[in-house]
């Protein structure tokens, strides 16, 4: 019999659907996102895109609870109390332990409850997936910014979450380690987890979508399929941002 896939090992009662509703997000006194209401649902990568300072790391925290909101709500179609455990996220940069690749991946996994007997399993299983299980033994400090950042996503993937959040998670790498990364997202998208990602390079936003949601100052412009948005967007000022031309 083959060895069970991460999306083989999720519950039946997906939580997807992920809803925001009226959503909006201040700090300082300076409004960041306002009436923000949007539908993440399964299937393809959803990329986020924007200019600097559109609201697109905000909303992502908002979405996965790391931020409170000003004003709205964000809630799932199927509210249980599970939910927080089937959801993760990773960030541009990568917060490491000073341990093995090994143990940095089983750590998240201890904190999410999951049973002591799966954890080996899990891990081996993520580590293979990103080309990392011959470097389980060694300190994870010692890999380079890519291999930390394939890392970061394997412990995500042991933790076979619904819903994935992707913070810019190849800004900071070569165009070698950038494909590695797409790679890795597509292998995980092509497994049934759902990837929320934000970019700002339009390459790869046309490489990985399924989805596009286009942010201005703080609003949702647009939520399209990739293909149209890329080929006919509706609004001036999301044919602008494609050409190169918007103006902060």
């Amino acid at each position: 019999m083959p060895r069970a896939g991460l999306a083989d090992m999720r519950a039946p009662d997906t939580i997807l659907p992920l809803c925001a509703e009226g959503l909006g997000f201040s700090a300082g006194g300076v409004e960041i996102l306002r009436d923000v209401s949007l539908t993440i649902t399964a299937g393809a990568p959803t990329l986020l895109i924007g200019a600097n300072g559109a609201g697109k790391s905000v909303l992502l925290r908002l979405l996965h609870g790391l931020l409170k909101p000003s004003a709205g709500r964000v809630f799932w179609a199927m509210p249980t109390e599970h939910a927080a455990r089937r959801q993760a996220m990773v960030f541009q940069r990568p917060v490491l332990l000073r341990r093995s690749v090994l143990a940095n991946t089983l750590y998240p996994m201890v904190l999410a409850g999951v049973a002591r007997g799966e954890r080996e399993a899990r891990a081996a299983e993520a580590l293979a997936l990103v080309g990392l299980a011959d470097r389980a033994a060694d300190p994870a400090r010692k890999l380079s910014v890519g291999q930390q950042q394939r890392l970061a996503l394997a412990r995500a993937a042991a933790l076979r979450p619904e819903l994935l959040f992707l913070d810019e998670p190849s800004a900071s790498l070569d165009p070698a380690a950038t494909r590695a990364v797409e790679e890795i997202v597509l292998k995980l998208a092509a497994r049934g987890t759902k990837i929320v990602m934000t970019t700002h390079d339009l390459a790869q936003a046309r490489r990985l979508a399924g989805d596009i949601i286009f942010l201005h100052r703080g609003s949702v412009l647009e939520q399209a399929p990739a293909e149209a948005f890329f080929s006919q967007p509706a609004s001036a000022t999301a044919r602008a941002f494609l050409r190169g031309e918007l103006v902060w």
